[in-house]
C-alpha cells in the first residue's frame, strides 16, 4: 500500500530539515517498508511497539518525522549509538519506506494511573496550556490536543510513548545533546522545564489519545 507524500507541505522554514522535504521523494511504499522494517523488530516491536522503554513506540508515528530522524541517524546529525549501525545502509527511499510502514499501525495507548493526580494535573496543564511564567507553551501546539503531531510540520505524535523515553528525550535536548528538532524551540523549552515537570509531561502523554 503506497502512501502519497506528495501533498506534504513544510510550513518550517529552518535549516537542517533538507531530508523531510516532499519534493525529494513522490511517494513511499509502506510494503517495501514493512520488509525493510525486520530489523527494527528486536527494539521497537514488530508492530512498532517496543517491549523496553528505553526504545520508542514507532507505530503510529508520523511519517515526515520518522523518515527523519532514520537519515538524521544516519547521517549522525542525531547520534543513538545503538542504530547507527542499523540504518546505514538506508536509502533516503528506505527511509521513507519504513516511516509509512510504521505510520499504518495501530499507535500504542497507554492508562496512567490515579495514583499521581497532582503530578497528572501538571502534565495536563503544561501540555494544554504551557507555562506563562517560565516562558513555556503549551506542547498542545505542536503535537496537537491529542498528541496526534503535524505531519506537514514534521512535528512527532507523543501519545502513548514510554514515559521514560520522552524524558530521555526532553533531557537530550534540554543538555543540547541533541539538536534536530526542526522548528528549532525544543531545546529552549526543555530547558526551561525541571526534572518534576519533566515527568508529569511524560505521564500525561502516556495515557493521552
Amino acid at each position: 500500500m503506497k502512501v502519497l507524500l506528495a501533498g506534504l507541505t513544510i510550513i518550517v522554514s529552518v535549516t537542517g530539515i533538507a531530508h523531510a522535504q516532499p519534493q525529494e521523494l513522490q511517494e513511499a511504499d509502506a510494503a517495501v517498508g514493512q520488509q525493510k522494517a525486520q530489523t527494527c523488530a528486536a527494539c521497537h516491536g514488530q508492530a512498532g511497539i517496543s517491549p523496553a522503554d528505553v526504545f520508542p513506540h514507532l507505530a503510529g508515528q508520523q511519517v515526515s518525522y520518522l523518515a527523519k530522524q532514520i537519515m538524521d541517524i544516519r547521517d549522525e546529525e542525531r547520534i543513538v549509538p545503538q542504530m547507527m549501525g542499523m540504518v546505514s545502509d538506508f536509502s533516503d527511499q528506505d527511509a521513507w519506506d519504513v516511516a509509512a510502514y510504521y505510520a499504518e499501525q495501530e499507535a500504542n495507548l497507554g492508562q496512567v494511573s490515579d495514583d499521581a493526580a497532582e503530578q497528572l494535573v501538571r502534565g495536563e496543564t503544561l501540555y494544554r496550556a504551557g507555562d506563562r511564567a517560565l516562558g513555556i507553551p503549551a506542547c498542545s501546539a505542536c503535537h496537537t490536543p491529542t498528541g496526534a503531531g503535524i505531519g506537514s510540520a514534521v512535528y512527532p505524535a507523543l501519545a502513548g510513548q514510554h514515559p521514560a523515553y520522552t524524558q530521555a528525550a526532553l533531557r537530550a535536548f534540554a543538555s543540547g545533546e541533541r539538536v534536530n528538532d526542526p522548528s528549532g524551540s525544543m531545546n529552549d523549552i526543555a530547558a526551561k522545564l525541571n526534572d518534576d515537570d519533566r515527568q508529569a509531561v511524560a505521564n500525561y502523554l502516556f495515557g493521552l489519545y
